[in-house]
């Protein structure tokens, strides 16, 4: 029971996604534009990361160039117990932990993290329940006021950023809206008019596709805001299905990860994997090399296209079981050999070189030892 609730919680705080930001005091000259990707399979390595309090756990990641890229997290959780949020930075050759002391914030966790070549954003929550948003100051994180920061029904999940550098933020407040949008500044946020039918609870995540329309997206719902309207999509089907991750190529174009429970099954038993694609008319599954166990983030290749998907097997944990678009089909692309299991929340790609940044954690339980885990 005790693996089951762990992944259930991990990659739950850690599902939507989004990421990256700037160097020094801020990120001019860095490229927004990914290097066109190269054919092929990607030799993926693991990077030292610093100790922190076990149990530590990785749940986003972003990159502003190869020089500079931020991933968030918690440490010190016990189980069910919440630890401290965690924030690592890289600053071209290696990871080092920030001091988040200056924030106040005595517990909780950051789970989603985004940037661009200007600015940098992440979200988590505290202890008592309490949305938080960051901003990167060019050395460390501070905090950021919002909309309805301290009212009641108030949450945050996910962040991202348009192609005008607008933030883009995930959740929920006491009216039903979703979706909120800021131009940067403390006082320049807006909620989003609600979707016709607002969830009861915020979405996983929140995504720019390459038209411009932003997305939310969760289990209960998969809608489409195009800065006038909103379009829904149904529901992806499941027994008990999580949604960890969405990638809009177009509107007849929709990728979606995650992993179901399914029915009943004795304690321990495994999620299968969820990866799902909407063709403009309805979802269908998606053949994966692999069926036992999960699909925990997914990233796009430089033309906004399907790229490479993170993922957890069940049947190997002592490495990482990523899936890579090749040819019109999912394929298989594993990393490095670990004496401990990997399990992977956040996938972003690097611009400027090709290559990728994903986290996680060593561990299939919250308790300690568990450590982060980084490959590249």
């Amino acid at each position: 029971m005790r693996r089951r609730r762990f992944i259930s919680g991990l990659v739950g705080a850690g599902a939507g996604i989004g990421l990256v930001s700037s160097s020094g005091g801020t990120a001019t000259g860095v490229a927004r534009a990914a290097a066109p990707r190269v054919l092929g399979p990607h030799d993926w390595q693991t990077v030292p990361a610093p100790a922190c309090t076990p149990a530590a756990q990785l749940l986003g990641v972003a990159a502003a160039g190869p020089d500079l890229a931020w991933a968030v997290g918690e440490e010190g959780r016990n189980g069910g117990t919440r630890g401290v949020p965690l924030a690592l930075v890289w600053d071209g050759s290696a990871w080092t932990r920030l001091d988040l002391s200056h924030l106040g914030l005595t517990g909780g966790y950051l789970r989603s993290v985004a940037a661009s070549a200007g600015a940098a954003w992440a979200v988590g929550t505290d202890r008592g329940g309490v949305a938080r948003l960051l901003r990167w100051d060019g050395s460390t994180w501070q905090e950021s006021l919002f909309a309805g920061r301290l009212a009641y029904g108030t949450s945050l999940t996910g962040v991202t950023l348009d192609a005008k550098d607008r933030v883009w933020l995930s959740g929920r407040n006491s009216d039903g809206c979703v979706l909120l949008r800021g131009d940067g500044g403390d006082d320049g946020w807006t909620w989003v008019t609600p979707p016709p039918t607002p969830p009861t609870s915020a979405p996983a995540g929140v995504r720019v596709a390459p038209d411009g329309g932003v997305w939310v997206y969760d289990a209960a719902l998969v809608a489409r805001w195009d800065g006038e309207t909103w379009t829904e999509l149904p529901a992806p089907a499941g027994l008990r299905p999580s949604v960890t991750g969405l990638l809009p190529v177009a509107a007849d174009d929709v990728w979606l990860t995650g992993y179901d429970y399914g029915v009943g099954g004795p304690p321990g038993k495994p999620p299968s994997v969820t990866l799902r694609h909407w063709d403009g008319n309805a979802w269908t599954y998606a053949t994966t090399p692999f069926t036992v166990g999960m699909l925990t983030a997914i990233v796009a290749d430089a033309q906004g296209g399907p790229d490479r998907i993170a993922g957890w097997d069940f049947w190997d944990q002592t490495r990482a079981h990523y899936l890579r678009w090749e040819n019109g089909a999912w394929v298989s692309e594993r990393g490095p050999l670990s004496t401990a299991p990997v399990l992977l929340s956040g996938l972003a790609s690097v611009p400027g070189t090709g290559g990728y940044w994903s986290v996680g954690t060593n561990s299939a339980s919250p308790y300690p030892p568990a450590q982060v885990y980084v490959e590249r």
